[in-house]
């Protein structure tokens, strides 16, 4: 790496530093608490993966840069200037086997967001170069085609007109003036194209109307990600634009736990601005219409089953009862995981961890943790709400050789939606009506 691209990464790791991450730095009391909740560190008992050690990098430029004992320990050649070797080393450490699951947070006794800090240390780690060359080609994926799998428009498309070929219901694009306009990521429309139809079908039975933006269906962010501020703002403006050029009242954030922090609580403080619309997880969505009586189920799960907590939507986005209220209405048969909620642990492969090619065996080992909470349920299906979650806990139960169907929640209630027919409004009551 050349020594301006150093210089510039240096430079960024400096701009990173303000008051929350001094804060952080300053009140750490190396405990050590945070690693026990790193499944990283837990399945591998390699102190290496203990949360804030991933942070040294930065904790050095802080401490060096902006205290008087770490200039004056740097003057007096006690502690060594950061080194691009250093970085090099540490990519693994900040980018392969980190989640930002957010769980170290949970426990840290002074408060300390680690996810925060992990987000600040990518920025340093991209403008240096020592981005992983997975998260960097599916970066520039996403800018120039929208995805970072590549998965475009026209692949959408194609799964629109074999849905509608199939059920014979209209998935509308481009529509102004609707309540909804829905996300989808890329694993949805090619892995996953299930929960398109299963929103089709909810949204018809519900009577809402909606729509998606050829202009801004993707919500994943790869800027987010790779941790590169201008990026993350440029994808999410793609669909701030579209939501608003369609005036549309509310985005939804489709099963998938990263887009929703991206899109919900990131967006804004991205573009420095309020968005004129709601946003709301699907899983908001669908309970908001079960309180208020538009959705009607029947029959339930015969399986034995348990709910996977995606990292993103719930520890980090407080999506905790909803999945919970919804799974009640379809599966009688419904336990939970002893660390569960707000506590789950992770599936291994959130922060783009799951799409880097050298972190797989370790996050193959790492996923022990999630096949030791299902060994201790005995449960015949599981269930989760992100498709980035679904697909990595496919993997890891392959890579086990634990049978077990994974399903998302959203297909699920389609599913047991009742026959009759649209619901109406009728003197202050509900009722159904064949179409």
């Amino acid at each position: 790496m050349s020594a301006a691209t150093f210089e510039r990464g240096y430079k960024a790791f400096k701009e990173q530093i303000d008051a929350p991450i001094a804060a952080y730095f300053s009140s750490c009391v190396s405990c050590g608490m945070c690693a026990e909740a790193c499944l990283f560190f837990t399945e591998t008992g390699d102190p290496k993966y203990t949360p804030i050690y991933k942070l040294e990098p930065l904790r050095k430029v802080w401490e060096q840069e902006y205290t008087l004992w770490g200039r004056l320990k740097a003057l007096l050649g006690i502690s060594k200037k950061l080194t691009d070797d250093e970085l090099a080393e540490w990519q693994e450490l900040i980018y392969g086997s980190c989640t930002m699951c957010g769980r170290c947070t949970m426990v840290c006794p002074v408060g300390n967001d680690l996810v925060y800090m992990i987000r600040k240390a990518r920025e340093g780690m991209a403008a240096a170069g020592h981005a992983p060359p997975d998260i960097i080609v599916g970066t520039q994926r996403a800018i120039t085609i929208g995805s970072a799998t590549g998965v475009g428009l026209p692949t959408l498309q194609a799964q629109i007109r074999r849905i509608e070929r199939e059920t014979g219901m209209k998935i509308p694009m481009d529509v102004q003036g609707v309540e909804y306009m829905a996300l989808l990521s890329s694993m949805e429309i090619m892995s996953f194209p299930e929960y398109l139809e299963a929103l089709a079908k909810i949204m018809k039975y519900a009577g809402k109307t909606w729509t998606l933006s050829s202009e801004g269906f993707e919500a994943t962010n790869a800027g987010v990600q790779i941790g590169v501020s201008e990026i993350a703002k440029e994808l999410v403006m793609r669909i701030v634009k579209a939501a608003e050029k369609l005036q549309v009242k509310t985005v939804i954030s489709p099963e998938c736990g990263h887009a929703y922090g991206a899109i919900r609580w990131e967006g804004p403080n991205l573009i420095g601005r309020p968005f004129t619309f709601r946003v709301q997880h699907i899983l908001e969505v669908l309970d908001e219409w079960r309180e208020q009586g538009k959705l009607k189920t029947e029959g339930f799960e015969k399986a034995r089953l348990t709910f996977h907590d995606p990292c993103q939507s719930v520890r980090r986005g407080g999506v905790i009862e909803q999945p919970r209220n919804l799974l009640k209405m379809v599966a009688s048969h419904f336990v939970e995981m002893e660390d569960h909620g707000k506590m789950n642990w992770c599936c291994t492969g959130g922060g783009g961890v799951g799409a880097i090619e050298e972190a797989h065996e370790l996050r193959t080992k790492a996923f022990n943790r999630k096949k030791t909470q299902l060994d201790a349920l005995k449960v015949d299906k599981l269930v989760t709400s992100c498709a980035n979650c679904r697909l990595v806990l496919e993997d890891g139960l392959e890579a086990y050789e634990m049978e077990m169907p994974v399903m998302g929640l959203t297909e699920m209630i389609a599913e047991h939606l009742k026959e009759e027919g649209e619901m109406e409004k009728d003197k202050g009551l509900y009722r159904f009506s064949e179409n």
